[in-house]
């Protein structure tokens, strides 16, 4: 059952949240790079932004929270699925660190997946179809720039708005008593205090940063960095311990 509802946007410490929150909370948190060691959960998440609305319980079994796209995107019915679910609001300094970051590593990994699928190649990393992958990834995007359709990945200054409006609409619309805006350079202290747990003694994780995301790139997969799929998998197992 999900104790942290995630709404930050991708580029905000969530692979950093990924790793904490279980610390905090026990369980697993899901992230994207679930969706990419569990290829067929594009379907999942396709289905949802069709309006066929999953049963969340299910889905989110053995996980304590959900951070980062495509789950954060659906933070309202996540929030409402999860009455008692802290909503956490990841937030950058300004729309303009949060773009700067977002271009150098998650829309540059999605160019490349885009192009490995109109030269019909498959990308390392991916079990299933880059087709299947950037029709999940263009819909989160619509749905991120909502009424501002015209809004591509590569309008800075559309971004830039897009990203300031969503952060206010949630600010807005998620319950005060519920909500926690929040900041990496905050740390353990403020989730600690909103769960009502003992801050851990461990260093609190920044992981992730544009030189590591840029790193992995070189690998050839879709914003995770491995060569093989096998490869990718031993990453990701290596960071959930």
């Amino acid at each position: 059952m999900l104790k942290v509802v995630g709404a930050g946007l991708p580029r905000t410490a969530t692979w950093s949240q990924s790793e904490a929150l279980p610390v905090l909370l026990g369980g697993k948190c899901y992230h994207m790079h679930q969706v990419i060691e569990h290829f067929d959960h594009v379907d999942t998440w396709i289905d949802a932004l069709n309006g066929k609305t999953p049963d969340w319980h299910k889905f989110f079994d053995g996980y304590t929270a959900a951070v980062d796209w495509p789950a954060s995107i659906f933070w309202p019915e996540l929030a409402e699925a999860f009455p008692d679910a802290l909503i956490l609001l990841s937030t950058r300094t300004d729309a303009a660190t949060w773009y700067r970051s977002m271009s150098n590593t998650v829309l540059k990994s999605l160019d490349m997946s885009r192009k490995a699928a109109e030269e019909g190649v498959d990308r390392p990393g991916f079990e299933g179809s880059p087709e299947k992958f950037l029709e999940m990834t263009d819909a989160l995007w619509k749905r991120f720039v909502g009424e501002d359709s015209d809004v591509t990945a590569d309008d800075a200054e559309g971004a830039q708005r897009c990203y300031d409006r969503y952060i206010q609409h949630v600010r807005d619309t998620a319950p005060a008593d519920r909500l926690l805006e929040w900041n990496a350079s905050e740390g353990w202290e403020p989730l600690c205090e909103r769960l009502g747990l003992p801050v851990p003694e461990q260093p609190f994780p920044h992981s992730n940063t544009t030189a590591d995301f840029q790193k992995m790139m070189e690998s050839g997969p879709p914003g995770a960095g491995a060569a093989t799929a096998e490869e990718y998998r031993q990453q990701m197992a290596q960071k959930d311990q």
